[in-house]
C-alpha cells in the first residue's frame, strides 16, 4: 500500500513539474518578439555601436514619410474627381415649378415669374449644382476643378463655376431682370426648387486618384545584396538612417510573413523547451533537495520566465535599453536562497533566452555571463543591507571594465568607445538595489529564508530568545554553545553557517514550558525523583512538540521548525529507557514511550545541529576534561548516530562527518581549557 502511495505521489510531482515546464515555455515564447532579427537601436547623428552591417538581400531605400506625404499632396492637387450630371433633377424641378408652384402663387403676373425662374433654373442646372458638404470637402482638399460627365463625355469644369444650392439661390436673387420684384422673389421659397444634380462617381474618382498616387515612387534607390550598409563607429546620417529604416522594414516584413511565422514560432518553442528540460534534468540529477520541493522549482522557473518576459517587452517596445535590465538580480536571489551552481545554471539559461530577442547578442551574452559570475562570488551570503550596495558597486565596475576591454579589442582605439552604455550600466545597478525588498517578498511568497532574516532572528533581544534566557538560563547557555559549535562545523564543510546558528538558538525553546525538568536548569533538586521513567521520558520528549507549538505561535520560518523537530531525530531518551529496563529486566518494553517523534535530519545543516547538540550536552557530564576524554566522547556519540542511521536521509558525507568530529574536538578542548601535564622537576644531588 505504501509503495502504491509513493508511486502516486511521484507521478503527481512529475506531472506538476512537466506542467511547470510547459507553462513556462508557453509564457516565454508568447512574449518573444517575432521580428527580433532587427532590433538595433539607431538615431541620426549618433555613432553606430554595433558591428559591420551587410545587406543579406536586395531591398529598396524607402523615402522618408514626410517626403512621400509631400509628393502625394502635390500630385493630389491635380486630382479632378468625377461627377455625373443628373438631368432628371432639372426636369423634376421644372415640372414642380409649372404645376405645384403655379397653383400656389396667387398674385398678379405669377406666370411671368414662373417663366423667369424656369429660365434661371435651366441655366443653373446646366452648369451643375453640388451639395454644400461636397463643395466644402473639395475646397479643403485644394481641388480646383472637377470632371462633369454628361452623355458619357467628361468635361473639366472649374470648381468656381459650379453652383451649390445656396450660391444658386443667391444667383437667382441677384439677377437684374427688369420688372421682377426682389421682395416678391424672396417670398416664393425657391429653396424647394434647388437640389444637387451633380452626383459623385466614387469608382471613377478612386481609380483616377490611385493612378495618380501610384505615380509617386516610395523608394529613392536600391541596396544590393552583400552591400555594406554601415560599420561600427560610423555616424548615422539622414541618408544612412533611411537605408537602415528600409532594411528594418523589409526584414520585419520577411520575418513576420504568414509563411515564416509558424517556422519561427516552432523554432523558438523548441529552443526554450529544450533549455528548460536541461534545467529540470539538472535539478533531478544534481539537486534532489530542490527537485523534491515544488516551491523551489516554481521559484526558479518563475524568476527565469519573469526576466525573459521583461526583456522581450523591453526589446519589442524599445522603451529601455537591454543593458538596463538587472539580470544579475536573478543569480543573486538564487544564490541567497539556494547555491552557486544552481544560480549560475539558471542565469546562463535566462541570458540565452533573452539573447533570442537581440540582433547582436554576443556583447550582451559576454557581459552578462561574466557579471553573473562576479555577482555569485560576491554575494555568497546576505546578512546585511550594505552587502547589496557593495555587490551592486562591484557589478557596476565589472560591467564597465569588461565592456571597455571588449570595445578596445574590437576597435583597437580607446577613443572610439561609445560612452552611452556606461549610463545604462549605472541604471542597471541602481535597479539591482531593489533585490533587497524583492527577497522579502519572495520569502513570504515561497516560504524561503534569507540570511538577513536569520540574523534578525538570532538577535538575543528577540522576544522568544529573551524569554528563554530568563525562564531557562541553562538551556539558553546550552543553545548559545551549540550555536557556536554548529556554525563553526558548517563553515568548515561548506554548509549554511547562519542557518545552523539560528536553528541552534531555537532548537530547545520547548524547554521553556517546563524548564526545571532539564538538567541544565536545575540547582541540585531534580523533579524526576518523584516520577516514573515513562513519565519522565514523556516530559523530556514533549519539549520537541512544545517547541514546535511555540514556533507556530511566533511565526518562525519552516526551516527553523525543522531544526526543532529533527535535533533528536527518532532517537531515544536513553537515560530513562535504561533506568526502566534495569528496573524491569524481564518485561517487554514499549520503546515508543521513550522514542522522539522525529523525523531524522534531511539536510546537512540539520545533521550538524544533531551532532553539536548531543556532543555539547554529553560533554557537561565528563568527570575530567582531557584531549583523550573529549575525543573519545565525540567519536562515541557521532559514531553511534551514524550507526543508528540518523543521517541516511541527508546529503552529508563521511568526510563531512570526520571534519565535524575534528572541529568539535578542537572547540571543546579550547572551551574546557585542557592542558598537557607538565613533568615534575626531579631533585638531583649536587656534585
Amino acid at each position: 500500500m505504501a509503495t502504491k502511495q509513493q508511486k502516486r505521489e511521484q507521478i503527481h510531482k512529475f506531472a506538476l513539474k512537466a506542467a511547470l515546464v510547459l507553462v513556462s515555455t508557453f509564457v516565454t515564447v508568447f512574449f518573444l518578439p517575432r521580428s527580433g532579427k532587427f532590433s538595433y537601436e539607431y538615431s541620426v547623428d549618433k555613432p553606430w555601436r554595433y558591428g559591420q552591417l551587410i545587406a543579406t538581400f536586395k531591398f529598396p531605400i524607402y523615402k522618408d514619410d514626410a517626403v512621400v506625404k509631400h509628393e502625394r499632396d502635390s500630385v493630389l492637387r491635380r486630382f479632378q474627381p468625377y461627377f455625373n450630371l443628373d438631368e432628371e433633377e432639372e426636369k423634376k424641378m421644372l415640372k414642380n415649378l409649372y404645376t405645384t408652384k403655379l397653383d400656389e402663387w396667387k398674385f398678379q403676373n405669377a406666370s411671368l415669374y414662373v417663366k423667369h425662374i424656369a429660365e434661371m433654373l435651366v441655366e443653373i442646372y446646366g452648369k451643375g449644382v453640388i451639395s454644400s458638404d461636397e463643395y466644402d470637402k473639395l475646397t479643403a482638399s485644394g481641388i480646383k476643378a472637377i470632371r462633369i460627365v454628361k452623355n458619357n463625355e467628361a468635361q473639366v469644369v472649374p470648381l468656381s463655376q459650379v453652383y451649390t444650392t445656396r450660391s444658386a439661390y443667391e444667383h437667382i436673387m441677384k439677377s437684374d431682370s427688369v420688372g421682377y420684384s426682389k421682395v416678391v422673389m424672396q417670398r416664393l421659397n425657391l429653396f424647394e426648387l434647388l437640389v444637387a444634380n451633380l452626383k459623385y462617381d466614387k469608382v471613377k474618382s478612386d481609380n483616377t486618384k490611385n493612378d495618380l498616387l501610384s505615380s509617386v515612387s516610395l523608394a529613392s534607390g536600391i541596396v544590393q545584396s552583400g552591400q555594406k550598409i554601415i560599420d561600427r563607429g560610423e555616424i548615422v546620417t539622414r541618408e544612412t538612417y533611411n537605408i537602415l529604416r528600409s532594411y528594418e522594414r523589409e526584414v520585419d516584413k520577411h520575418v513576420t510573413s504568414e509563411e515564416n511565422i509558424p517556422y519561427l514560432l516552432i523554432a523558438q518553442t523548441v529552443f526554450v523547451f529544450c533549455l528548460l528540460v536541461i534545467l529540470i534534468s539538472y535539478l533531478g540529477l544534481f539537486r534532489n533537495d530542490y527537485f523534491d520541493k515544488i516551491r523551489s522549482v516554481v521559484l526558479l522557473f518563475v524568476l527565469l520566465v519573469f526576466f525573459s518576459v521583461i526583456a522581450s517587452i523591453m526589446v519589442s517596445h524599445k522603451f529601455m535599453h537591454i543593458f538596463m535590465l538587472p539580470c544579475t538580480m536573478l543569480p543573486i536571489i538564487i544564490r541567497v536562497f539556494m547555491d552557486s551552481r544552481t544560480a549560475f545554471m539558471f542565469h546562463c539559461a535566462t541570458v540565452a533566452i533573452i539573447s533570442l530577442t537581440l540582433s547582436s547578442p554576443y556583447e550582451f551574452l559576454l557581459l552578462q555571463l561574466l557579471s553573473g559570475m562576479i555577482a555569485i562570488q560576491t554575494m555568497r551570503e546576505l546578512s546585511q543591507r550594505s552587502q547589496i550596495i557593495r555587490t551592486a558597486f562591484i557589478i557596476l565596475l565589472s560591467y564597465c571594465i569588461f565592456y571597455a576591454a571588449y570595445e578596445v579589442i574590437l576597435e583597437g582605439d580607446i577613443m572610439k568607445i561609445d560612452t552611452h552604455p556606461f549610463v545604462y550600466f549605472f541604471i542597471n545597478c541602481v535597479l539591482l538595489l531593489f533585490t533587497y525588498p524583492l527577497l522579502y517578498l519572495l520569502e513570504k511568497g515561497f516560504g524561503f529564508i534569507s540570511d538577513v532574516t536569520l540574523v534578525e532572528l538570532s538577535n538575543n533581544n528577540n522576544p522568544l530568545l529573551q524569554h528563554m534566557s530568563e525562564i531557562a538560563p541553562g538551556t539558553f547557555q546550552h543553545s548559545m554553545q551549540v550555536a557556536n559549535l554548529a556554525s563553526e562545523v558548517a563553515r568548515k564543510i561548506g554548509a549554511r553557517a547562519q542557518l545552523v546558528r539560528t536553528g541552534a538558538l531555537y532548537h530547545d525553546i520547548g524547554k521553556t514550558e517546563r524548564p526545571v525538568f532539564f538538567t541544565e536548569n536545575q540547582s541540585g533538586i531534580s523533579p524526576h525523583k518523584h516520577l516514573t521513567p515513562q513519565k519522565s521520558a514523556e516530559v523530556i520528549i514533549a519539549h520537541v512538540a512544545n517547541g514546535l507549538a511555540l514556533a507556530n505561535k511566533n511565526n518562525l520560518p519552516d526551516s527553523i521548525k525543522r531544526f526543532i523537530a529533527t535535533h533528536h531525530g527518532t532517537g531515544m531518551a536513553k537515560y530513562f529507557y535504561i533506568t526502566y529496563k534495569n528496573e524491569h529486566p524481564d518485561e517487554e518494553i514499549d520503546t515508543s514511550l521513550f522514542t522522539y517523534p522525529g523525523p531524522n535530519p534531511a539536510t546537512k545543516e540539520e545533521a550538524i545541529l544533531m551532532m553539536a547538540d548531543s556532543v555539547e550536552a554529553a560533554s557537561r557530564s565528563l568527570p575530567e576534561y582531557t584531549e583523550e576524554s573529549i575525543s573519545n566522547l565525540v567519536d562515541k556519540i557521532i559514531d553511534g548516530q551514524v550507526a543508528d542511521g540518523f543521517f541516511r536521509e541527508c546529503d552529508i558525507t563521511f568526510r563531512d562527518i570526520e571534519t565535524a568530529k575534528d572541529v568539535l574536538k578542537e572547540k571543546l578542548t579550547t572551551i574546557y581549557h585542557t592542558r598537557i601535564s607538565y613533568p615534575e622537576l626531579n631533585d638531583f644531588a649536587t656534585v
